[in-house]
């Protein structure tokens, strides 16, 4: 049943760091190398580089929400978006909610 998702190629989860400047700042970013396909992908789909493309997604998180959190894994959201013909997806799980306290739960284990 898992054979899907347990047969995956290692070489689309190879962690791969890239260096990408971000406002004149020079950061490193380690993705999952299918990660780094899909924004790649993404990008030459709007007509961007890569550089340009996470340049955007970053100055429009910091419009909105004033900083930048995980900017890691919301690639991976964004990538995830993009799987889904650009619907995003919502947590449906409550206990994966944050708690109102700000504070995520902690009392799921895998």
């Amino acid at each position: 049943m898992c054979e899907i998702y347990s047969g995956a190629e290692a070489e689309l989860f190879e962690l791969k760091s890239r260096s990408v400047r971000l406002d004149g700042v020079v950061t490193s970013i380690r993705l999952e190398a299918i990660f780094w396909q899909l924004l790649e992908q993404i990008a030459e789909e709007a007509n961007l580089s890569l550089a340009g493309f996470l340049t955007q997604i970053y100055h429009e998180v910091l419009q909105r929400e004033e900083k930048v959190g995980n900017f890691t894994s919301l690639l991976r959201v964004a990538c995830t978006t993009h799987l889904n013909q650009g619907k995003r997806l919502t947590l449906t799980n409550p206990s994966l909610k944050q708690a109102e306290s700000g504070n995520s739960i902690a009392n799921g284990y895998l």
